[in-house]
């Protein structure tokens, strides 16, 4: 089986890819590593993944249709060992990369048609959505129709979209079930996420494509991201930093972990028609607790530094799980204390260049 996947150096989408590449599969990734975050996390994501025999990468931007064309256009066959390449803006054209901070596995098949698409690529964040609409909708909006489009031409007929618990707003009641309203988002980001939501379901209905929406829960683990909760509390208290807690600390989430979520888009791959499920920890805590509990595996005192709550932010995500039970055979295995050790263990065991990764606002 032979996949793409978007935005195979971000959190989900490098774990996702990892397991696939574990199970025999070939992967070709496909990523910006733009400076939405820290940079140095998704290079080191991408160094884990150039283990791999059958794994290849391309740089390139998901908005820019001719180099999104070049990945699926490209008749297979054999690449030399170590090969990537970067695909320019404008007019799709290939160079080789010369520095290690893009670099893939080598030895795969040239891209070409796919079993599927994983779409894994966004930018994400409710906060700094707000101050950057435009480049959301972009990538979010456009980079998903550029794909659909992709998938139409070249007849793959799997897309598989990672979506939000964002999209539930602060209307419905919990835990949130994937057929409540989601017409009233909160911010930019959920806002964007919903409009590839709905052209999802339109390249199903007037193009035949299989499409699976997994809605993600806000998920943590090792190496995700830094303007994250997790991450940043790890950090902040590791360094014996103020940790910056956004209104009361009241507001509760349904932390799932990132081996979790990628166990579950996977088994999504075998879905036909059109669904949206939520793939959630099913088990939500408010931050207040969330903090007192890395403090407690960290080993060291907290100092809490009360923000303002955001606008955009939601009192509570709690995910309704029975469809992804029922449809895809899945639970979340991983417990929150299991998860949060294996996080900081992460932490200590990269302190060296961890703790300065930028952990944003």
């Amino acid at each position: 089986m032979r996949y793409l996947v978007t935005g195979c150096a971000g959190f989900i989408g490098w774990k996702t890819t990892e397991l696939l590449l574990r199970s025999g599969a070939e992967v070709v990734g496909l990523d910006d590593l733009n400076d939405a975050y820290d940079v140095r996390l998704k290079q080191w994501r991408l160094e884990l993944l150039k283990a791999f025999e059958k794994f290849q990468f391309f740089q390139a931007d998901i908005t820019h249709t001719e180099s999104v064309e070049k990945v699926f256009a490209r008749p297979a066959g054999k690449r030399s060992a170590g090969s990537q390449e970067v695909l320019s803006a404008g007019e799709g054209r290939r160079r080789p990369i010369l520095n290690g901070a893009a670099q893939g596995g080598g030895g795969a098949g040239s891209p070409g048609p796919f079993d599927a698409v994983i779409h894994l690529a966004a930018r994400a964040g409710v906060r700094a959505s707000v101050q950057q609409p435009e480049v959301y909708f972009r990538t979010n909006g456009l980079g998903t129709l550029v794909l659909l489009e992709a998938c139409r031409r070249h007849g793959v007929r799997k897309f598989l979209l990672a979506s939000t618990s964002a999209l539930y707003g602060a209307h419905n009641p919990t835990p949130y079930q994937e057929d409540a309203d989601t017409s009233r988002p909160l911010s930019p980001y959920a806002a964007s996420k919903k409009a590839a939501e709905c052209l999802a379901y339109t390249y199903h209905y007037l193009h035949g494509l299989d499409v699976t929406v997994l809605r993600y829960f806000t998920v943590y683990g090792p190496a995700g991201r830094p303007d994250m909760s997790v991450f940043r509390f790890v950090r902040q208290i590791a360094e014996g930093e103020p940790v910056w807690i956004y209104g009361d600390g009241s507001q509760r989430r349904d932390f799932t972990y990132v081996e979790d979520i990628a166990r579950g888009t996977l088994a999504a791959l075998d879905l036909q028609g059109f669904d949206v499920i939520n793939l959630g920890g099913d088990r939500p805590v408010s931050v207040r607790e969330l903090l007192e509990r890395i403090g407690q595996l960290v080993g060291k005192p907290v100092r809490a530094e009360h923000r303002p709550s955001h606008p955009a932010d939601v009192p509570a995500t709690w995910a309704d799980i029975r469809r992804a039970a029922e449809k895809l055979a899945w639970r979340p295995q991983t417990s929150l204390e299991e998860g949060l050790a294996q996080t900081v263990a992460w932490y200590q065991q990269h302190r060296s260049w961890a703790a300065q990764v930028d952990l944003g606002q």
